[in-house]
């Protein structure tokens, strides 16, 4: 491997997250003024039961398949068909699942029976979103970077399109079919990424009956890298999942209304972590090139290079994450009224910000342990970290601060996972 080749890539990677996070700040504009506050607050709702079911679809594939490529012990052949396959079986189960359960999770567990459609489009995209992680896992295990970028590039596109001609005259037959129209556009740009990653395949390949068979020696070896991270990314998930319930339920005992909720719920979720985290594409960039990288050296045993690597990227993160959140502070609520025309969130983010320094280092941390082979170790970090929030979470909401329950369960698992995290990392370069 070049000298350069890690700082080329995740160059190359940031060049196309700016671009894309442009299209996506004009994207986010446009979607909140178009779906209007009472769009956004149901889209928010629903959204922590999404991101469970899209970790739960993809399976920590990009992980998996980028380690397994990147250590060029098994043709890259054989790993991709043999993918697919785990990937449709799961897929049918999920999306089976996922239909028996939407009125119980609409209605009983969110309190909104409005967003019962909702969850049945989100189950609609998972096929193109699980089918994409693969494909984003198998080029990065070959450090080839610009599909990704191009893929993103023209996702975003199609994305603007489809909210500035389609979106207005979709949300003039009624409200929920825009939003339920604007979930669906996920497994469109989803298809649009299928294509573009489709034309960087090797276009001459010799395939026997043995590549196409699947191959239990490899889904095995995949289930032992994705397990563990797909067991922290589930329970993650999961916690994201419980906020709202029991923050809903236990704020409504507390005499605050559902109204009141709704809209506080989007305002710190849409609206103050949705801009706390909009330079989180960085650390992305970085975690993307990090895990093949770590991956190859721990396999090699080269410390020294294992240890260059690891230190480049946390100061990399340690470094983006103050500046961003010294900016996002300072300027918040010139920000929060450009892309938003609204202040609120400000109060969140004012007491948010500082810590948000620590959160930027936890996906490189997590990313590390899971290609050094201490997925395990991430999965416990993550279970205790959720189990913290969520019982300070239950405690502080009867304690009538309203929303700040939130914000101080999340600054104490900030802190607590990140600590845990580096006293981890100790074994990843020993």
């Amino acid at each position: 491997m070049k000298k350069d080749t890690f700082k080329t890539s995740i160059l190359i990677l940031l060049l196309g997250g700016i671009t894309t996070k442009i299209f996506g700040f004009i994207i986010r504009i446009l979607s909140t003024r178009i779906l209007t506050p009472e769009g956004i607050s149901y889209l928010t709702i629903v959204m922590p039961t999404y991101s469970l079911f899209i970790t739960l679809s993809s399976f920590a594939l990009p992980i998996s398949i980028s380690k397994m490529v990147s250590e060029n012990k098994i043709r890259s052949k054989k790993i991709f068909f043999s993918t697919c396959f785990f990937i449709l079986l799961l897929e049918i189960i999920l999306i089976f699942t996922i239909f028996l359960l939407a009125p119980f999770i609409s209605n009983t567990l969110l309190h909104q029976p409005k967003v019962y459609p909702l969850i049945l489009a989100m189950a609609l995209t998972l096929p193109f979103i699980s089918i994409t992680s693969f494909l984003k896992g198998y080029f990065l295990g070959k450090l080839k970077v610009h599909p990704n970028v191009i893929s993103n590039f023209f996702e975003q596109i199609a994305r603007i399109l489809f909210i500035l001609f389609i979106l207005p005259k979709i949300i003039s037959y009624g409200l929920m079919y825009g939003v339920i129209s604007y979930i669906l556009l996920n497994g469109l740009t989803e298809f649009i990424s299928i294509l573009v990653f489709m034309a960087f395949l090797p276009r001459k390949i010799c395939l026997t009956k043995e590549d196409i068979k699947p191959n239990k020696k490899i889904i095995k070896e995949m289930l032992e890298t994705s397990l563990p991270s797909i067991s922290s990314r589930v329970f993650g998930n999961i916690g994201f999942f419980l906020e709202p319930i029991i923050l809903t339920n236990f704020l409504l005992l507390c005499g605050y209304t559902s109204s009141y909720i709704l809209k506080e719920y989007a305002a710190y979720n849409a609206y103050a972590i949705g801009l706390l985290t909009l330079p989180s594409f960085f650390i992305m960039a970085i975690c993307q090139i990090l895990i093949p990288e770590v991956s190859k050296y721990k396999s090699e045993q080269n410390t020294l290079m294992l240890k260059k690597r690891i230190k480049q990227a946390l100061s990399y993160s340690f470094f983006i994450g103050i500046i961003s959140s010294t900016f996002l502070f300072i300027f918040r609520d010139i920000l929060l009224t450009i892309l938003y025309k609204t202040t609120l969130g400000s109060d969140y983010i004012f007491i948010l910000a500082p810590f948000f320094v620590l959160f930027y280092l936890e996906a490189p941390l997590s990313s590390i342990l899971e290609a050094g082979g201490f997925a395990k170790d991430s999965f416990k970090i993550t279970f205790f970290g959720v189990i913290l929030k969520l019982i300070t979470l239950s405690i502080l909401s009867f304690c009538h601060i309203g929303l700040y329950s939130l914000v101080f369960s999340e600054i104490i698992n900030i802190v607590f996972v990140v600590f845990l995290s580096f006293k981890a990392l100790k074994k990843v370069i020993q």
